[in-house]
Protein backbone atom coordinates (compact mmCIF):
# COMPACT_ATOMS: atom_id res chain seq x y z
CA UNK A 1 0.00 0.00 0.00
CA UNK A 2 1.05 3.38 -1.00
CA UNK A 3 1.83 5.95 1.97
CA UNK A 4 -1.58 7.94 0.27
CA UNK A 5 -3.49 5.95 0.57
CA UNK A 6 -2.59 4.39 4.02
CA UNK A 7 -2.86 8.11 5.07
CA UNK A 8 -6.37 8.37 3.10
CA UNK A 9 -7.62 5.17 5.16
CA UNK A 10 -6.16 6.84 8.57
CA UNK A 11 -8.16 9.92 8.34
CA UNK A 12 -11.42 7.91 7.20
CA UNK A 13 -11.24 5.42 10.08
CA UNK A 14 -10.71 8.55 12.39
CA UNK A 15 -13.92 10.22 11.03
CA UNK A 16 -15.41 6.76 11.40
CA UNK A 17 -14.39 6.67 15.53
CA UNK A 18 -15.89 10.25 15.77
CA UNK A 19 -18.98 9.43 14.05
CA UNK A 20 -19.34 5.99 16.14
CA UNK A 21 -18.93 8.92 19.29
CA UNK A 22 -21.82 10.78 18.15
CA UNK A 23 -24.27 7.82 17.08
CA UNK A 24 -23.18 6.64 20.63
CA UNK A 25 -24.30 10.33 22.49
CA UNK A 26 -27.33 10.99 19.74
CA UNK A 27 -28.61 7.46 20.85
CA UNK A 28 -28.42 8.18 24.52
CA UNK A 29 -30.21 11.73 23.82
CA UNK A 30 -32.81 9.90 22.07
CA UNK A 31 -33.24 7.31 25.12
CA UNK A 32 -33.52 10.54 27.55
CA UNK A 33 -36.21 12.48 25.59
CA UNK A 34 -37.66 10.72 22.53
CA UNK A 35 -37.48 13.64 20.18
CA UNK A 36 -37.09 13.03 17.00
CA UNK A 37 -34.33 15.16 16.01
CA UNK A 38 -31.46 12.89 17.72
CA UNK A 39 -33.06 9.75 15.55
CA UNK A 40 -32.14 12.07 12.34
CA UNK A 41 -28.90 12.92 13.49
CA UNK A 42 -28.15 9.28 13.93
CA UNK A 43 -29.24 8.06 10.44
CA UNK A 44 -26.76 11.13 9.23
CA UNK A 45 -23.86 10.18 11.41
CA UNK A 46 -24.63 6.53 9.78
CA UNK A 47 -24.40 7.77 6.22
CA UNK A 48 -21.54 9.49 6.66
CA UNK A 49 -20.06 6.14 8.73
CA UNK A 50 -20.58 3.99 5.61
CA UNK A 51 -19.65 6.83 3.67
CA UNK A 52 -16.15 6.39 5.43
CA UNK A 53 -16.14 2.69 5.54
CA UNK A 54 -16.82 2.16 1.54
CA UNK A 55 -13.99 5.12 1.35
CA UNK A 56 -11.14 3.02 3.78
CA UNK A 57 -12.11 0.05 2.37
CA UNK A 58 -11.73 1.38 -1.43
CA UNK A 59 -8.15 3.14 -0.19
CA UNK A 60 -6.92 -0.36 1.11
CA UNK A 61 -7.50 -2.59 -1.60
CA UNK A 62 -8.49 -0.56 -4.87
CA UNK A 63 -5.11 2.39 -4.29
CA UNK A 64 -4.10 0.93 -7.93
CA UNK A 65 -7.24 1.32 -9.48
CA UNK A 66 -7.12 5.24 -8.39
CA UNK A 67 -5.11 8.15 -10.28
CA UNK A 68 -2.52 9.38 -7.39
CA UNK A 69 -2.48 12.99 -8.82
CA UNK A 70 -6.22 12.78 -7.01
CA UNK A 71 -5.16 11.19 -3.94
CA UNK A 72 -4.30 15.37 -2.45
CA UNK A 73 -7.87 16.40 -2.90
CA UNK A 74 -9.35 13.37 -1.66
CA UNK A 75 -7.15 13.83 1.35
CA UNK A 76 -8.31 17.36 1.86
CA UNK A 77 -11.77 16.12 1.48
CA UNK A 78 -11.38 13.80 4.22
CA UNK A 79 -9.32 16.58 6.67
CA UNK A 80 -12.17 18.89 6.11
CA UNK A 81 -15.05 16.45 6.71
CA UNK A 82 -13.07 15.05 10.12
CA UNK A 83 -12.60 18.98 10.90
CA UNK A 84 -16.45 18.82 10.26
CA UNK A 85 -17.45 16.51 12.43
CA UNK A 86 -15.30 16.91 15.02
CA UNK A 87 -17.03 20.58 15.57
CA UNK A 88 -20.49 18.93 15.29
CA UNK A 89 -19.13 16.52 18.10
CA UNK A 90 -17.71 19.81 20.26
CA UNK A 91 -20.77 21.88 19.60
CA UNK A 92 -23.34 18.27 20.57
CA UNK A 93 -21.34 17.89 24.07
CA UNK A 94 -21.60 21.04 24.94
Amino acid sequence: MEQTSAILSAVSIANMLVLGVLMFVFGRMYVRTKAQLPLGMIVFSVMLFLHNTIGAYAYFSMSQLFSHEIFPYLLGVHIAELAGILIFLKITLD
